[in-house]
């Protein structure tokens, strides 16, 4: 592989094959302008058969252990959990789900996991106290510009610690985000998450719960989020692995699949292009991926558009007509409900965001407007 860059090395620049900017977390552009839209072609794919049979070799393994439970899937109701269940039934594991019952779960979220429960599974649904979890949100919105840092924590911790109380093997996770826009050769990458993966990878900004311990939130209060250790789980001989690792994972056909069990999708895109993605949440995850824009210059369409040339149903330069015709992407509907769930008003709201606006990727032009240069879309409109 050719040598790598990072954003910092000069202005910013994008992927060559797709519209992913350097600026995007966790992205390694190669020297060549390539980005992770072609680590698949970089690591060596193996064949569907492959894949099957290592996953075949997992199952028989976990059931032979003879637990009350084969797996724990942690669960939102979405197109991907709904895949991770039909495929575990499939191969007829018996699953335990869990939930982190988001306080912004939608009507429609509500159904799809009402419908993903139908199928057959134990399930948990998992309500932090209300207080705590405001607290928590507000503070790493406040502080780190990012809500649903509490929400990728209590995601993992949850699924972790079930795994561990009922004694269950196995833990299955879907995409494996390192290995699909991350570096090739990062050792994170692969099919087993750890805490090493998750310090990384987990959407924390490299915190942990001992990080947000203090006046206002003891480590009581933060049980729920609370990780537990390499050591531990692997004294229990728990293994957290990636679906997405033993199976080609595209949102198009995991939302297929859901769709053919059942799950339902939203009338137009909550975020971004996809009617089946961020569907469960009705404002939390929009405001995270909201935040995108001033931090790093992309929104959570960029992603997407970037899925969909690398599945090659879309040209970078119809991505491009997408970006233009969209624009900033500013959910204000989002924003007002999520500014009334932690009390802050409108204009707190964009002075936190100010204060994220990453200044070595806007500029103010000759007018006092914020714009970046070099600019993939050259008549933005800004």
């Amino acid at each position: 592989m050719s040598g790598t860059r990072s954003w910092q090395d000069q202005k910013l620049w994008y992927c060559r094959t797709c519209v992913l900017p350097c600026t995007r977390p966790n992205l390694i552009v190669n020297k060549d302008g390539s980005c992770g839209c072609v680590t698949s072609h970089q690591r060596g794919v193996p064949t569907p058969t492959q894949w099957d049979s290592s996953f075949e070799q997992l199952v028989e393994y976990v059931r032979s252990r003879g637990a009350e439970y084969d797996c724990v899937i942690p669960v939102s109701g979405g197109k991907d959990s709904t895949w991770q269940v039909v495929t575990a039934l499939e191969y007829g594991l018996r699953p335990i789900c869990v939930t982190w019952k988001s306080p912004a779960r939608s009507e429609l979220g509500e159904k799809n996991l009402a419908n993903l429960v139908s199928l057959g599974v134990d399930h948990i649904d998992f309500t932090v106290n209300p207080d705590v979890e405001r607290q928590f949100i507000k503070e790493a919105f406040v502080r780190l510009g990012s809500p649903a840092i509490p929400m990728h924590m209590a995601i993992h911790s949850l699924a972790l610690k079930t795994a561990l109380r009922y004694s269950v093997p196995l833990v299955i996770y879907g995409e494996n985000s390192a290995d699909e826009y991350g570096n090739v050769s990062d050792p994170a990458r692969g099919w087993q998450l750890t805490n090493d993966w998750l310090s990384r990878y987990g959407v924390t900004q490299g915190t942990t719960v001992n990080d947000w311990i203090g006046e206002k939130l003891s480590r009581r209060d933060l049980s729920p989020y609370a990780w537990p250790s390499d050591a531990e789980i692997e004294a229990a001989d728990v293994r957290a692995v990636f679906l997405g690792y033993f199976f080609p994972w595209d949102p198009v056909e995991t939302s297929r699949v859901a769709a053919a069990n059942g799950f339902e999708m939203a009338d137009e895109p909550t975020t971004g292009l996809y009617k089946f993605a961020d569907i469960d949440d009705s404002y939390l995850i929009s405001i995270h991926h909201f935040m995108k824009w001033p931090k790093f210059g992309f929104t959570r369409t960029w992603d997407n558009i970037s899925i969909e040339i690398r599945h090659g149903r879309m040209t970078r330069e119809e991505g491009i007509v997408i970006l233009r015709e969209l624009g900033e992407e500013i959910p204000y509907r989002e924003i007002e409900a999520f500014c009334n769930y932690i009390a802050i008003s409108n204009d707190e709201f964009w002075q936190v965001v100010e204060r994220f606006r990453n200044s070595e990727v806007w500029q103010k032009n000759a007018l006092g407007v914020w714009q970046i240069d070099n600019f993939l879309i050259s008549d933005w409109k800004w």
